[in-house]
């Protein structure tokens, strides 16, 4: 299936084989180049398409070079302009073209998904689709930047909105913003925008304004989120238990919300948690407008515990892939980079669901880890790309999704899944406070292994 130039790397490493053939693919240079075209709006193309930036990028974000300047430093004589004009192209990038890239790209991706017939159901049956949003802010900068240097404060590049779909894993869109101080809630017109009926919104208590929920009611979708301290409401019965969850004690009421001098109705579902929260809260409150027909409160309270995966996706582009780059200190530049590690992360999430397809999905979501997964690329990545000259790769740019089907799964075939097993940390126990010795800030580890043992001699 494969030219014989792969058999190494296949057997070695099939999982680095997989990625850069969905890059060669997902991230073909006509296909970037259109998205740039249609999304930009005052930016144009010169000697630096954005294809080749792009191409670029995606190999800091994936790890695979330390730092843009490492990255075009190796990729020099394909780009052909200067680190600064680099630099100025890409604190230029236009937040729209940063969001189409994501978008679009994640589109192609579920047409590939499709076609693997491995989407989650959704707990709700087929009628409804599930979206997770929550917002994520970029870690600081360094300060680069004239008018950062004489500030001691973190300069901060800016923040997004991701939103997720649970059933395919993959960020479906992305709402980047300059601002690192603005709140979500500004941006809720754009979030607002993308609900289509049947929908179910999931979100934190950041997105619980009575604006934002009636207007999700209105457009014929549902929501699952969080109730805010600050949005008052008018109990319309009494909280009655309704069963358990994993949690602790589900129980459940009416409640009614005013909304620009009118109410509208929803259902308020209270978990009585069996531990707090890390902020030491014993209570969660869930405002829904789910029928409870097809949702009850137990429901409802297991839908909300499925927002956690949203976090581990903000873990996995933030640790495992270089999304925030303290050297990209204009915001739009680290918008655009946060943005290409997200579409890297939407690739391993394919990479996963082809895997799901050979292997099972459940015992890919149960055992695999992101961690090992990249990790196993950053290792052989750029060998591989010395070693398989790029013509060999060339071909994937114009396969139809039917035959990168069929090549994924004959990649995953290989894969050894005991390589990229999870290991779960059991909880960390309590320690005692440490003993401190002013006059002996050092002490040494024999002794004190000698003492420990002998300590442990004594006890009957």
């Amino acid at each position: 299936m494969l030219s014989p130039v792969f058999d190494a790397f296949v057997e070695a490493s099939p999982v680095s084989v997989m990625m850069r053939v969905l890059m060669e693919n997902i991230f073909n240079s006509w296909r970037m180049n259109q998205i740039f075209e249609t999304a930009s709006v005052r930016q144009y193309s010169q000697e630096l398409l954005f294809s080749s930036l792009v191409d670029l990028m995606s190999l800091v974000v994936c790890g695979m070079y330390p730092s843009v300047h490492a990255a075009y430093q190796k990729k020099a004589v394909e780009v052909s302009v200067s680190a600064t004009a680099l630099y100025n192209k890409l604190q230029r990038i236009e937040l729209p073209v940063s969001r189409a890239l994501v978008h679009e790209t994640a589109s192609d991706l579920q047409e590939l998904l499709h076609l693997l017939n491995v989407e989650r159901p959704s707990p709700l049956g087929k009628q409804y689709r599930l979206r997770i949003v929550d917002g994520s802010c970029l870690a600081g900068t360094e300060r680069r930047l004239a008018a950062l240097r004489p500030h001691a404060a973190k300069p901060l590049p800016g923040k997004t909105i991701a939103i997720l779909d649970p059933g395919t894993k993959l960020v479906v869109d992305v709402i980047p913003c300059e601002d690192g101080h603005s709140q979500e809630r500004s941006k809720f017109h754009q979030v607002l925008a993308q609900v289509q009926p049947q929908q179910v919104w999931i979100a934190d208590r950041n997105f619980c304004t009575a604006g934002f929920l009636h207007t999700i009611a209105k457009l014929g979708a549902f929501f699952v989120i969080r109730q805010h301290g600050g949005l008052g409401y008018e109990p319309v019965g009494e909280l009655q238990p309704v069963g358990l969850c994993q949690a602790g004690t589900v129980f459940e009421q009416k409640v009614e919300i005013v909304h620009e001098g009118g109410t509208f109705q929803c259902r308020r579902i209270v978990i009585k948690l069996t531990r707090p929260t890390r902020d030491q809260e014993w209570e969660i409150a869930i405002f829904t407008n789910l029928p409870p027909t097809n949702a009850d409160g137990v429901l409802v309270a297991e839908l909300y515990q499925g927002r956690w995966s949203v976090e581990t996706l903000f873990q996995t582009v933030t640790q495992n892939f270089h999304g925030e780059i303290e050297t990209l200190a204009y915001p739009k530049a680290a918008l655009f980079s946060y943005c290409m590690a997200l579409s890297a992360y939407n690739l391993l999430a394919t990479i996963k669901a082809v895997l799901g397809s050979v292997h099972g999905v459940d015992k890919i979501d149960a055992g695999l880890s992101d961690f090992y997964l990249v990790d196993d690329i950053h290792g052989i990545y750029r060998g591989m790309m010395i070693a398989i000259p790029p013509q060999h790769w060339q071909c994937f740019e114009d396969f139809t999704d039917i035959q990168m089907v069929d090549v994924l799964q004959h990649l995953a075939t290989k894969v050894h899944l005991k390589s990229f097993r999870k290991h779960p940390r059991s909880p960390k126990k309590k320690r005692p406070p440490l003993s401190v010795d002013g006059k002996h800030p050092h002490c040494s580890t024999t002794r004190k292994l000698k003492q420990y043992k002998a300590t442990l001699d004594a006890i009957p």
